[in-house]
């Protein structure tokens, strides 16, 4: 059988600089990121070097303008390059994607002032986001977060606890979502809070099933003293900021399921054409011949559906539902492939010895974190047929 090994994913770029972009993504993942990825994951190591050079290298801040230190680049492109991340490790794909996260509230609805003065360090000087709006009580629930921000003088007193928060504990600055007004989406207002400030403290991170790697944690805010300076957008907005926020935040959760099924495909492509059972490689079989088909068409139609919720973006359409759809299909698919590439590589499949099974376990987060997939339908069918009656 002739030589099938993965090759680079084929991609289309609107730019020379975009696919300049990619080559220097494809060489720092695979000389900086991929060889310590199975090792670092094992350990429950977080990569912080690793995001201080993406941050050196322009990648923390693309979809962003470059007048503060962004990258000035569609999500088209953006996207294609945390798939890529994503592929190498997931931990660094979701870690650049929950950081682009963190800065959107700010780089969005914030004032010029507050640009100029935060944004050039969140998004190439080397600092670190997380998002806060989960809470213990309150996830697929947003609108019920308990988290207080009441006036003091000229500031704020933020006091509550945030659940689920990656990057909690290792920071730089957090995304809040507080209340400070009426029950319900109309009392939540958005700050942007040093994670040195006093009273900010994490929880040792939760013992997950995968990404080892990236950590999550509670993150407690004991009457936290910020200046008004630091509210972004207006009273009562940060509940809306939140949902904008998420509708990008799932473009990038569904690049990074892409790329982790990609790298999973890759995996079983490679160990079907060089294991040999019954006197050929085991890939000349049907069974796993449409098994390799399936897993690929499900990752080239789940590429296909994130980059078009992508240019809808980019060309200023809505994109809610689009996102909705895309978070849902490619995560869904990469649950599927990573089982599917484990079952391809049998009982080695099932051991560390080879990333398939770290792959699956990954995978299964993606089905959850930033709206579950039920949230997901739930977002889908009410632009197709109205909110539910009550």
């Amino acid at each position: 059988m002739p030589d099938r090994a993965p090759q680079p994913v084929e991609r289309q770029l609107p730019t020379d600089e975009a696919r300049d972009l990619i080559s220097l993504v494809r060489d720092i993942a695979q000389r900086e990121i991929a060889p310590k990825a199975a090792e670092e994951e094992d350990a429950g190591r977080f990569p912080r070097e690793v995001f201080a050079l993406l941050s050196r290298s322009g990648l923390l801040g693309l979809p962003y303008d470059a007048e503060y230190g962004g990258g000035d680049q569609p999500y088209e492109v953006y996207l294609q390059v945390l798939e890529e991340l994503a592929a190498a490790r997931l931990t660094v794909g979701l870690g650049a994607s929950v950081h682009t996260l963190a800065s959107y509230a700010l780089a969005t609805y914030g004032t010029k002032d507050q640009q100029v003065e935060h944004l050039p360090a969140m998004l190439g000087g080397g600092l670190l986001g997380a998002y806060c709006l989960s809470e213990p009580h309150s996830g697929s629930d947003a609108a019920a977060l308990r988290t207080k921000a009441v006036r003091d003088g000229d500031g704020w007193v933020i006091t509550g606890t945030k659940a689920w928060i990656t990057h909690g504990g290792v920071a730089d600055f957090y995304t809040v979502m507080a209340r400070t007004g009426e029950e319900g989406p109309r009392g939540i207002t958005a700050f942007l809070v040093p994670g040195d400030a006093p009273g900010v403290s994490a929880a040792p991170p939760e013992k997950k099933m995968g990404l080892k790697g990236s950590p999550t944690a509670q993150v407690h805010f004991d009457g936290v003293r910020v200046g008004d300076e630091r509210r972004i957008g207006e009273e009562g907005q940060g509940f809306a900021i939140a949902l904008a926020s998420l509708d990008s935040g799932r473009l990038g959760i569904a690049a990074c399921a892409i790329g982790l099924a990609q790298a999973a495909f890759d995996e079983a492509l490679r160990y079907a054409t060089e294991r040999r059972q019954f006197g050929r490689p085991i890939a000349d079989f049907q069974g796993l011949r449409f098994m390799l088909a399936d897993m690929a068409t499900q990752i080239e139609a789940g590429r296909a559906l994130y980059l078009t919720a992508a240019r809808l973006r980019d060309a200023g359409r809505p994109f809610a539902k689009e996102a909705a759809m895309a978070k849902l299909h490619c995560t869904d698919t990469a649950m599927r492939v990573t089982t599917d590439a484990v079952q391809i590589l049998g009982g080695y499949g099932y051991t560390a010895d080879f990333p398939a099974e770290r792959y699956m376990r990954e995978a299964k987060v993606l089905q959850i974190v930033e709206g579950t997939n039920q949230i997901q339908r739930m977002v889908i069918a009410r632009h197709l047929a109205g909110p539910e009656t009550r």
